[in-house]
């Protein structure tokens, strides 16, 4: 099973980042829907999808307005969009407001609360159910992350969020095979990065070393402060040795 990171940046895209979006194919599941929601036009079939939008800020949910290019040329499943309450609520009445986009695709729209364990049927043969729990975050406006148990495989997916939230996920993502979590800034922005609601490189890989997960992803990158990629990575390594700093289009096998 492979998680491929379609857009790794957050705020707003770069020429080396598009916003926030990974597609697990085997599992029909999709991460945010950032700018990079663009490139699901590989993946997408006929075999229901589910997307799960972490909050409601603009380079998490902006890519939901993409389906009509996506659907032009092929048949696609239904697609079930997953948030919280007030999430799901901004998208509809907010960014599928008539003067913004009159005409809304035909997603499926399903709340979902904290630490309310929810079992999707995906109707595929590699992965055919999950487990998914959600878990609050620290972020302004709010934010949920989700654990998703896919038979023998764990994936934790951690963004936006400050250390604050820790005592919400760091028990039950005990020993997961990958952690993908959010890390907006490099080191020395610690406290930027906890008034803006986020954490640092080297505070993601602590993170990861404490929960004692088998790899971590990091996303969420900053696009003002052009990270290449090495120099955080090197940061992060001497903490946790399987690091990964993704790039747009990074596969990491699950």
């Amino acid at each position: 099973m492979k998680l491929h990171i379609l857009g790794s940046g957050g705020y707003h895209p770069s020429p080396k980042r598009h916003t926030l979006c990974c597609i697990i194919p085997e599992a029909g599941l999709i991460l945010d829907a950032g700018t990079a929601f663009f490139r699901l036009d590989r993946f997408l079939d006929e075999k229901p999808w589910n997307v799960f939008l972490t909050h409601a800020h603009l380079d998490h949910i902006i890519g939901l307005t993409y389906y009509w290019g996506l659907a032009q040329q092929r048949d696609i499943g239904s697609i079930s969009v997953w948030g919280g309450e007030n999430t799901l609520n901004a998208v509809r009445n907010l960014l599928f407001s008539e003067p913004l986009f009159p005409k809304i695709p035909p997603y499926q729209f399903n709340p979902i609360s904290p630490d309310e364990n929810v079992t999707i049927r995906t109707h595929r043969p590699a992965c055919d159910t999950i487990l998914v729990r959600p878990v609050t975050l620290a972020h302004p406006g709010g934010s949920l992350g989700y654990l998703f148990q896919m038979g023998a495989r764990s994936v934790a997916y951690i963004t936006d969020t400050t250390v604050e939230a820790l005592p919400a996920y760091r028990e039950v993502i005990q020993g997961f095979d990958v952690l993908i979590h959010e890390a907006f800034y490099p080191t020395g922005y610690e406290d930027l990065a906890q008034k803006t609601g986020h954490v640092t490189i080297l505070q993601a890989a602590q993170v990861a070393q404490d929960t004692g997960v088998k790899r971590l992803v990091i996303v969420h990158l900053n696009p003002l402060l052009d990270c290449d990629g090495e120099t955080e990575l090197d940061e992060a390594l001497r903490i946790f040795p399987e690091t990964i700093v993704a790039t747009d289009n990074c596969v990491v096998e699950i």
